[in-house]
């Protein structure tokens, strides 16, 4: 069975991705919903950020896995994520900052036939 992905990567953002990933490495996602640019996706080496019990991944996107917090995921689970970019700084930690863009979501809800076919997500706390 192929599965309907819950994250995609716009090809403006994947051009971004890949230009870090040659400068840092292999990289990873994280959208929380706290602080700085509240739920917009963050790009950081891989391993930098410190992935939780409570986080979720919800996929890969231009070879780069993408967490969410389980909070996060409870509100965004009917929806599929798009990452792309725009231009501007934001207030984040973010790998692509000085580049003088950002990363953001776009989304839409899954339609009652594509939620049977979505992709597994991965729970890390086990009580959930």
């Amino acid at each position: 069975m192929q599965f309907l992905k819950r994250v995609l990567v716009t090809e403006e953002a994947q051009k971004i991705i890949k230009q870090l990933q040659e400068k840092h490495g292999e990289l990873m996602f994280h959208q929380s919903g706290g602080c700085c640019d509240g739920s917009s996706p963050m790009c950081f080496k891989k391993g930098q950020f410190r992935i939780g019990t409570s986080d979720v991944l919800l996929g890969v996107i231009a070879d780069c896995p993408f967490y969410m917090s389980h909070d996060q995921f409870m509100y965004w689970q009917h929806t599929q994520l798009i990452i792309d970019i725009t231009p501007g700084r934001g207030a984040s930690f973010s790998l692509e900052i000085p580049l003088g863009v950002r990363f953001i979501v776009r989304s839409r809800v899954f339609t009652d036939e594509e939620r049977k076919q979505l992709e597994p997500v991965i729970f890390f706390n086990h009580t959930q």
